[in-house]
C-alpha cells in the first residue's frame, strides 16, 4: 500500500465497511486526505480518521477519583462538623385543615384558609357524579387487591 507497509485491513460485512489499521497518525491522516469523497468502482469513498485509545496495558487500568473540587458531590462527610447537633424534628399537625376536609360533601365550594389582605382563600370545590355519568351507570374505577400467590409447602 501506498501509504503504509504495515497496514492492516478488518472486512465488516453486516455494515459493509472496511477499517484500515495504520501504524502511525500521520499515514492515517495521509490516506484520509488523499482517498476521502474519492471515487473507487462507481461508488464515492467516505474516509473517516478515528483516534484510537492507547491499549489498558499503556495505562492505568483503575478508574481515577474525581478532582477534589467536586467530592463534596458525591456524598456527605465521613463525620459531622465540630459542634454540629442533630435537631428533633417536631411533628407538625394542622387541625384546621383536617377538620376543614372532614366536613367536605359533593357540590358545595368549601373555604379552607379565608383570604387575609393580599394573600388570596383557599377555596376546595369537591367534584360529584354528573348526570351524564349516572344515567350511563358509569361507576367510580375501584381498586382490585391483587390476589398473594399460592405458598408452596416444600
Amino acid at each position: 500500500m501506498a501509504y503504509s507497509d504495515r497496514a492492516s485491513f478488518s472486512y465488516l460485512k453486516s455494515f459493509r465497511r472496511a477499517r484500515v489499521y495504520f501504524p502511525t497518525s500521520d499515514d492515517a491522516a495521509r490516506a484520509r486526505v488523499e482517498l476521502h469523497l474519492k471515487e473507487f468502482m462507481e461508488k464515492e469513498l467516505k474516509v473517516y480518521f478515528v483516534q484510537m485509545e492507547p491499549s489498558s496495558r499503556d495505562r492505568d487500568p483503575h478508574l481515577r477519583p474525581p478532582t477534589p473540587e467536586k467530592q463534596f458531590l458525591i456524598s456527605p462527610p465521613a463525620s459531622p462538623p465540630v459542634d454540629w447537633e442533630p435537631i428533633t424534628e417536631q411533628h407538625h399537625v394542622n387541625y384546621d385543615l383536617l377538620s376543614a376536609l372532614a366536613q367536605l360533601s359533593p357540590g358545595e365550594p368549601h373555604e379552607l384558609i379565608p383570604a387575609e389582605g393580599d394573600k388570596p382563600s383557599i377555596v376546595i370545590h369537591v367534584c360529584e357524579d354528573t348526570p351524564e355519568q349516572r344515567a350511563m351507570g358509569l361507576e367510580k374505577p375501584r381498586i382490585v387487591q391483587t390476589r398473594r400467590p399460592d405458598v408452596s409447602e416444600s
